[in-house]
């Protein structure tokens, strides 16, 4: 019973915490902004997060530990065309990303504050090994001639820029180019899906001989 309490209480307040951090970025989130926030006192939440920075890595795992081992089992199945498996990637990112819209922009930030805290947070989780995996995948599809050669950063930087333009854009978006009235945001990430699809299967799917 009280080991059911205390984990309600934990997720509540790494929920809490991701809310404040997506918000307002690392530096300027306060553990006693969080504790007020959750309905507890400051030293009461350190008795589950003792640090700041453990609350983060708690806060980062939750989110990215959510999708990453998706992804990496996505990239794995050869059995699919790539197009396929790019747009069970989309999927997968398009659903955490309506869950947290802010998150690529906390991102952003975050790399930009201090990119070797954040290398650190994915170093402690373990979320390097998955990433690891996803890389090797790749690039053996690449050697075996499944996938076009190509440089993984090349990759990366196409594929997370499509991504996370819509997010990072989303009130422009909204006020140019939706119409209120006959559509949604989520039209707009249905339509700017088949682009992703489109152009990452045309950057990786091997040339015709």
């Amino acid at each position: 019973m009280n080991t059911d309490n205390n984990d309600n209480l934990e997720q509540k307040i790494i929920d809490t915490a991701r809310e404040i951090f997506i918000e307002k970025g690392f530096t300027d989130t306060s553990m006693s902004e969080i504790a007020a926030k959750v309905g507890m006192n400051r030293p009461g939440i350190h008795y589950y997060f003792r640090t700041k920075d453990r609350m983060f890595q708690a806060v980062f795992g939750n989110i990215v530990l959510s999708f990453i081992p998706q992804i990496k089992d996505i990239i794995q199945n050869k059995e699919k065309p790539i197009s396929q498996r790019i747009r069970e990637i989309v999927d997968a990112y398009y659903r955490v990303f309506k869950e947290n819209p802010y998150l690529p922009l906390f991102m952003l930030k975050e790399i930009n504050r201090d990119v070797s805290h954040l290398i650190a947070a994915i170093e402690q989780l373990g979320v390097k090994q998955y990433m690891t995996q996803i890389t090797d995948e790749l690039q053996d599809e690449m050697a075996e001639g499944r996938l076009r050669s190509v440089p993984l950063r090349i990759v990366f930087m196409n594929f997370y820029s499509l991504l996370t333009v819509p997010f990072l854009t989303r009130d422009l978006c909204g006020k140019i180019f939706i119409n209120k009235e006959k559509e949604t945001f989520d039209t707009l990430l249905d339509q700017w899906k088949i682009h992703i699809v489109s152009q990452m299967t045309n950057l990786l799917e091997p040339t015709n001989n």
